[in-house]
């Protein structure tokens, strides 16, 4: 500030600096966040995820301290990628997905809660939106039910039983197995368990991911799906195969309704029943509903309903 000097009759200007403390001198950080439930119509079912809005750049190690505080299996980051760019009005944005542990390089249900977000709190006007991820480009649209996710379709192939059979009994005992596949793009292996078993009992199953750890820590595995084949209709709804999912090695024991998943499952399932679009549910506690449509191009269409749970304004 300046305050005005007299000496010898003459005026001058005195330039005064205030030091204020450093605790008033900080500027606190504050993001729109918001909770939206994934792969569900209902609140408190399917797979829930915070959404952050981020106006500016964000310190580096700042994403993962916002995931740990929000302890959900995955926390997204829309930013702007350019300075003109708005979150109503645009409709290509940069995104990130953490889970209390680390980055991830793809995530489903996050990039669906992040769409939401956008499409019903932000009113984006845009039927299209797309996502600059690690990735690559992912493109999410509207649909009268729901939101439809343009997600990369990864094959799975065989895999040995001897290589991961310690993994695999270690997870489930004795369970009856009937194919194993793996996603060297995922890292993610795929076990199906023997057409004998019903869907009660994938949901029922005690999976033991305490010591998943210390049996596979080559980094060769990073996630564990179990996947039943769906059962003929009857008085219940029919689904075409069932699935939950484990990857304790970021950080997640078991994750509700995963949209990554389903981009591997999709192209074992599709193979296995020769169809091309599919209805499927994942066995968590939650429970999720993911219908699915493999894309000519060698992607796969993933439509699922949101419920945003919550929204606030996180501060730090």
């Amino acid at each position: 500030m300046r305050r005005g000097l007299f000496l010898g009759g003459l005026r001058y200007a005195v330039k005064v600096e205030v030091q204020l403390p450093a605790i008033l001198r900080a500027r606190k950080m504050k993001l729109p966040i918001f909770i939206v439930d994934a792969f569900t119509a209902k609140a408190f079912r399917g797979n829930p995820a915070a959404v952050c809005l981020l106006e500016n750049k964000l310190d580096e190690d700042v994403h993962q301290k916002i995931a740990r505080e929000m302890n959900l299996s995955e926390t997204a980051f829309i930013r702007k990628l350019n300075p003109t760019d708005n979150f109503t009005q645009s409709s290509c944005f940069g995104l990130r997905w953490f889970t209390p542990a680390s980055e991830v390089p793809l995530c489903g249900h996050a990039t669906l809660a992040s769409a939401a977000v956008l499409f019903y709190k932000i009113k984006n006007v845009n039927n299209t939106l797309t996502f600059v991820t690690l990735s690559g480009e992912l493109k999410a649209r509207r649909a009268e039910d729901g939101i439809i996710l343009d997600l990369p379709l990864y094959p799975a192939h065989p895999q040995d039983f001897h290589e991961v059979e310690d993994l695999i009994k270690t997870a489930i005992g004795d369970t009856l197995v009937q194919d194993i596949r793996y996603s060297p793009d995922t890292r993610k292996l795929l076990v199906r368990l023997s057409d004998t078993y019903k869907r009660s009992f994938l949901e029922n199953l005690k999976v033991n991911t305490q010591d998943l750890l210390q049996v596979e820590n080559t980094g060769k595995v990073k996630g564990l799906i179990l996947t039943l084949k769906g059962e003929p209709g009857g008085q219940t709804q029919t689904f075409d195969f069932y699935s939950r999912y484990f990857a304790p090695w970021v950080g997640v024991a078991e994750d509700p309704v995963t949209g990554s998943a389903h981009a591997v499952l999709s192209s074992y399932w599709s193979q296995q029943l020769g169809k091309k679009d599919m209805h499927a549910f994942q066995c968590s506690r939650r429970g999720g509903e993911l219908e699915i449509s493999l894309c000519p191009d060698g992607r796969v269409d993933i439509k699922g309903g949101t419920a945003i749970v919550l929204e606030g304004t996180l501060t730090a």
